[in-house]
């Protein structure tokens, strides 16, 4: 016989299910810590951007950004102009060791063109002869002179003597020959002395007077116990560079 109940059923909790449990509060969290990262990068951001691009309504900042482009500019200008100096200087140097170079080349042809022509096989037979006449100035009028002396007629005969120099030019309109005593400025001056058997180079110095235009040097050689020798060069060829005009 069936018991009538008393009330109503009690309602069944149901039973919890077997995988793992949910926690919709975590993901939460998580997508709130996301957000605050997300916000902090983009306001760093902001940040960075206003320091390193100043708005274009701020005078004063862009001043100072054009400022700090003029100084780098001039910078630059100023290193560049400094290095093409430097390589102007550089250039120059090199090409005064050049013409020095050549110069010296020149120089080196001649010797070598006078010793073809002096001992060479068809060399001309000469006595005393003076073969070149070089002049350079000094300071103020004094000057300096080399006189390249040969002979090859007595071959292994010494040559002995003494070499004196005269001057012709203009001075106040008036033609004038200054001797080797007034050249010297010595009322007895001696020769320069000499002694070779092939060539020899005779070196002195001369002063002139102020105001004298040189028109022409006359070279005498002196020899011992023989008759003096004069040649005579043109001032234009004493003063020229040797290796110039041929």
């Amino acid at each position: 016989m069936i018991q009538p109940s008393s009330g109503p059923p009690a309602p069944q909790t149901p039973a919890p299910a077997s995988g793992a449990d949910h926690h919709p509060e975590g993901h939460g969290l998580a997508y709130a810590l996301i957000a605050v990262f997300l916000l902090a990068l983009a306001f760093g951001g902001w940040g960075a951007w206003r320091v390193l691009m100043p708005p274009q309504g701020d005078p004063r900042a862009m001043l100072r950004a054009q400022q700090a482009r003029i100084d780098a500019l001039e910078q630059r200008t100023a290193t560049l102009a400094r290095s093409d100096q430097i390589s102007r200087d550089a250039n120059r140097d090199l090409q005064g060791t050049l013409a020095e170079r050549d110069e010296e080349i020149a120089g080196l042809r001649a010797d070598v063109a006078f010793y073809q022509r002096f001992v060479g096989s068809t060399a001309q037979r000469r006595g005393l002869n003076v073969h070149a006449l070089h002049l350079q100035r000094q300071t103020g009028q004094a000057w300096h002179f080399t006189a390249t002396l040969t002979q090859n007629l007595n071959r292994g005969a010494v040559n002995r003597g003494q070499l004196m120099l005269s001057v012709e030019g203009s001075r106040d309109g008036h033609l004038q020959r200054l001797d080797w005593p007034q050249l010297r400025q010595q009322a007895s001056a001696p020769g320069v002395d000499y002694s070779f058997k092939y060539f020899q180079q005779a070196e002195g110095d001369i002063l002139l007077p102020p105001g004298l235009s040189p028109v022409r040097v006359i070279v005498r050689l002196q020899p011992d116990g023989a008759a003096a020798v004069e040649q005579s060069f043109t001032w234009a060829e004493a003063i020229a560079r040797p290796g110039e005009g041929g």
